[in-house]
């Protein structure tokens, strides 16, 4: 029986998602009404918070008002809810006086004052204020009209009725603690994700200008020692102009709101920055007049996405800046595919020749970008990189990356 019902729980859950998505003013008109028709059910009378003990009064046409008055405005308890817990409280309030019989309306007065510390935002102190001066004149009241009870009894009382605020009011300060727990990681993340496209448009963008520049100040210098090369010149800017304007449309592709990625498809996957094109960026370099040679050990196996990627940066940022700093130095670029234990991609890119600027930083203007913003992508795959002068001269970068094969 036990297993049978456990088995059961998976089918209420969407009926009850269902019913949670519904408006608030509908659930809460639903509560009222069921707890107005379980106040006239007889067995229920002896539940229900009782204060007065006053002689009891047959029931009429008043009392039944005064049943309503207290279950009916719960229906826009959230709504408004101090508009909700004074009618409710008055109509307890003269219930009690009137000395009607107890009914299981009155536990509309918990659900009020619980509604009320939950969900009032305005004049709460005040609001506080009022009920407590209110039942204190109520306590007055049943006393001069003969009530049995003493001023324990009546202490007791509110102790139940402010439990039943400070419920609410805890509910209000745990949804305004979780509402501001999820602004500020809502927060977070839209900041990560701002470095993340500033890091990929720097990566895209300043490689590709920075060949376009050193291609088209080749040109100029053709035309008047070599005209004849001109015309290859002018096909090198065209081309890498080309590769920039796939990879912006990749970019912007994956960073769609609506959608999915290019690189779901097999036309994305073709323009994705991946260690498949890395030779593209080397031939990329070579027609920028660097002298670059490309060598590859192990075997390569197809890795994920963030690996791919973040390997191509590391050596499009390395190019770029031995394009811009150390222009017609050697360049050595050496890509290591792990294997035979070792499940690490070694990237290690080598230029010969002193460097005309620190390689620590972007050949732009600062802001965390560049290898800086590299060495924070691969420090998020648990990888590493360095990058700084040579002994001998020139200046190397090193990038060590986990593998993590597809199949994973």
């Amino acid at each position: 029986m036990r297993r049978q019902a456990f088995r059961g729980l998976p089918l209420l859950r969407a009926p009850l998602g269902r019913w949670q998505e519904r408006d608030a003013l509908l659930k809460d008109g639903v509560l009222a009404v069921t707890l107005a028709l379980l106040a006239f059910v007889p067995t229920l009378s002896q539940v229900g918070a009782q204060i007065g003990d006053l002689p009891g009064r047959s029931a009429n046409v008043l009392g039944v008002g005064l049943v309503l008055a207290q279950t009916v405005p719960l229906a826009v308890r959230r709504r408004w809810p101090a508009a909700c817990l004074a009618v409710v409280a008055g109509a307890f309030a003269v219930h009690q006086a009137l000395g009607f019989a107890t009914t299981f309306a009155s536990v509309g007065l918990y659900l009020a004052l619980y509604s009320a510390g939950a969900h009032q935002i305005r004049f709460r102190r005040g609001l506080a204020a009022v009920a407590s001066a209110g039942y204190a004149g109520l306590a007055v009241v049943l006393d001069r009209l003969g009530s049995p009870q003493s001023v324990p009894d009546y202490l007791a009382f509110s102790l139940a009725l402010t439990a039943a605020w400070l419920v609410g009011s805890t509910v209000r300060t745990r949804r305004r603690e979780e509402a501001e727990r999820r602004r500020l990681t809502a927060e977070a993340a839209t900041t990560a994700e701002r470095a993340r496209i500033a890091r990929e448009l720097h990566d895209v963008v300043t490689h590709h200008v920075t060949a376009m520049v050193v291609q088209a100040d080749a040109g100029q210098f053709l035309l008047t020692s070599a005209p004849e090369r001109v015309g290859e010149g002018l096909t090198a800017v065209s081309d890498t102009g080309r590769r920039a304007l796939t990879e912006l449309r990749y970019l912007l592709g994956v960073l769609e709101a609506t959608g999915e990625p290019e690189s779901a498809g097999p036309a994305g996957a073709g323009r994705a920055p991946a260690l498949g094109r890395v030779g593209d960026l080397v031939e990329q370099a070579r027609r920028s007049g660097q002298p670059v040679e490309f060598s590859e050990r192990g075997e390569r196996r197809p890795q994920r996405a963030d690996v791919e990627l973040a390997a191509y940066r590391v050596v499009q940022e390395a190019l770029t800046n031995a394009v811009k700093y150390a222009a017609g130095m050697p360049t050595r670029v050496l890509l290591r595919h792990g294997g035979d234990g070792d499940e690490h991609i070694g990237i290690e890119v080598t230029t010969d020749g002193p460097a005309a600027a620190p390689v620590t930083r972007s050949p732009g203007p600062a802001g965390g970008r560049g290898l800086a913003g590299l060495r924070t992508r691969v420090r998020m795959l648990d990888g590493e990189l360095e990058a700084g002068s040579r002994p001998g001269g020139g200046f190397a970068v090193r990038a060590t990356i986990p593998s993590r094969p597809l199949q994973e």
